[in-house]
């Protein structure tokens, strides 16, 4: 009986491992397709493009300065104020050339006094000595003395425009239409002559201020037609180029080149970083294409994107970088125009996963 009882146990284990390894043989279902979102590459102009980065400034700017050293009495404007030309932004304390002009001004009282005295002198001798009754050398005297007393009022109304001078620098106003951007100095600080107080600029109008490298310098003209990316803005606007340095010295080995903007919307500030494309009509290189640069899969030293292989499938693809253009990048090598890149999926990507195009 128990012989009997092992031997059927026996059996019973073979049937379920037989069953067992036939489950096991039994192919798994297929991965589900993982859902993505792709991006066709367009290649740019013919021609190549030259990319240099800057920041954005007003055409028309100031740095509002005084040539007095005196302690701040009133500061009439913040950043952001908007300003008419003539308007008075700042005053310094002017005691001591309130007190130096109403010197001035007594010394020019006293010196039309004394010259309106010998010029009556002069007109008496002159006529005396047309009648012989004055000598030569007394006509010669009051000559002399006339000449003096002319002289010195005109030093004193000399005197008086440079005191004149120094108070346009006390009462410091806008030299232009424009708006305040910053202050450096509060009421009671004490100004230096030559230390930036505040500064306004023009609203009106922008430029690209960008460094150029000396191996492209001779590729930009004056004049020339770019194209700007505002990255904060995520715009594309067009320029031209006003100004280009013939020279590195003092700009650590890069040219400075000025962009003019054409139609800057209102949003653009000073301050705002910008990447300038110079397009090079028939320079002979191969197009560039731009790809968003938050797509790059980055594995040690290599760089790569993922593609959609012909089969459905996400293939990564390792490529090589050029400059960036904004939030975007070029692509020197890796990438065909007609490939199509996944710019987001809604699983985890990997070399060969199954993908359906949204």
């Amino acid at each position: 009986m128990n012989l009997r009882n092992i031997l059927l146990a026996i059996a019973v284990l073979t049937l379920l491992a037989a069953c067992g390894d036939s489950n096991q043989g039994k192919p798994a279902e297929d991965t589900a397709a993982i859902s993505v979102k792709v991006s066709p590459i367009s290649p740019s102009k013919s021609g190549a493009t030259l990319y240099a980065s800057g920041t954005i400034e007003a055409v028309q700017s100031a740095n509002i300065s005084t040539r007095i050293m005196g302690f701040v009495q009133r500061l009439g404007v913040k950043p952001g104020d908007k300003v008419r030309k003539g308007t008075v932004l700042i005053e310094i304390n002017n005691a001591d050339i309130a007190a130096k002009r109403a010197q001035v001004r007594a010394n020019i009282l006293a010196a039309e006094a004394a010259f309106a005295n010998v010029e009556k002198d002069y007109g008496r001798y002159k006529a005396l000595f047309e009648a012989q009754s004055a000598s030569q050398k007394e006509m010669d005297d009051i000559s002399a003395q006339y000449q003096m007393a002319k002289a010195k009022l005109e030093a004193a109304r000399q005197m008086e425009q440079e005191v004149e001078a120094q108070m346009n620098y006390v009462r410091i106003k806008s030299p232009f239409n424009g708006v305040v951007t910053n202050t450096f100095v509060k009421e009671g600080d004490l100004a230096n002559p030559g230390m930036p107080l505040l500064e306004v600029e023009s609203p009106d109008q922008f430029q690209v201020v960008a460094m150029v490298p000396e191996s492209d310098i001779s590729k930009i003209t004056q004049d020339m037609a770019v194209n700007v990316h505002l990255k904060t803005l995520d715009q594309w606007l067009s320029g031209r180029v006003s100004e280009v340095s013939s020279s590195s010295k003092n700009t650590g080995g890069q040219y400075l080149v000025k962009v003019i903007l054409e139609d800057t919307p209102q949003p653009v500030k000073s301050g705002m970083y910008a990447t300038v494309g110079f397009h090079i009509e028939g320079a002979g290189q191969k197009d560039a294409l731009l790809i968003p640069s938050d797509i790059l899969v980055y594995r040690g030293q290599l760089t790569g994107v993922y593609t959609v292989s012909a089969q459905d499938k996400a293939l990564l693809r390792w490529i090589r970088l050029g400059r960036a253009v904004g939030d975007s990048v070029t692509v020197l090598s890796g990438l065909n125009a007609e490939d199509r890149v996944i710019i987001s999926a809604e699983g985890k990507l990997y070399n060969g996963a199954k993908i359906q195009v949204q």
